[in-house]
């Protein structure tokens, strides 16, 4: 975890002290900054997570199952390292393409 801050604090102070607008890009900013009824908008809207921390799914789209398979293919399958399972759902998709 990181304990210390890259952020230049001092300038931060001094610029929210010079009481200016904030630059507005129209493109890419999700809100105006300058307007408090736009920045109270976005925040209540907003989500929270920490670091790593997954959000919410909007819908499963996975389901837990349990599956037996032998000893060496479930070895072979988990030393192709991280994302085995995933391999295998797509190797399944598309078996199911040929086999209706």
């Amino acid at each position: 975890m990181q304990t210390s801050s890259k952020t230049d604090w001092t300038r931060v102070k001094h610029e929210a002290d010079a009481d200016t607008p904030v630059a507005l890009d129209t493109e890419a900013d999700l809100y105006d900054p300058n307007d408090a009824t736009a920045v109270d908008a976005f925040w209540d809207a907003a989500t929270v997570r920490r670091p790593g921390q997954r959000g919410k799914q909007k819908i499963p789209v996975k389901v837990p199952t349990t599956i037996r398979f032998d000893a060496d293919v479930l070895a072979a399958l988990k030393s192709t390292g991280k994302g085995w399972q995933t391999r295998v759902n797509d190797a399944m998709r598309e078996w199911l393409k040929t086999h209706q």
